[in-house]
């Protein structure tokens, strides 16, 4: 896989948000979720459809490859 899509990041932070959920007063998202948010909003701010896997820092990366490899059900 060489990009993602907005589409599997919202379901990705989805996803992670479920297994656990925001904590604290400040309802402070998980390390995976957390990740996953900033290259969502900037894909939303500029339009984008879809973004380069390699331009992620490393958590967000895996975070969206363990995602992706479990909702194929492998």
């Amino acid at each position: 896989m060489l990009f993602v899509t907005i589409q599997e990041l919202e379901a990705a932070i989805n996803y992670w948000r479920s297994q656990s959920p925001a904590e604290g007063d400040e309802l402070r998202l998980c390390p995976e979720a957390s990740a996953l948010a900033k290259p969502y909003a900037l894909m939303i701010v500029q339009g984008s459809q879809r973004m380069p896997l390699d331009v992620l820092d490393g958590l967000a990366r895996e975070s969206i490859q363990k995602f992706i490899k479990i909702s194929q059900g492998a």
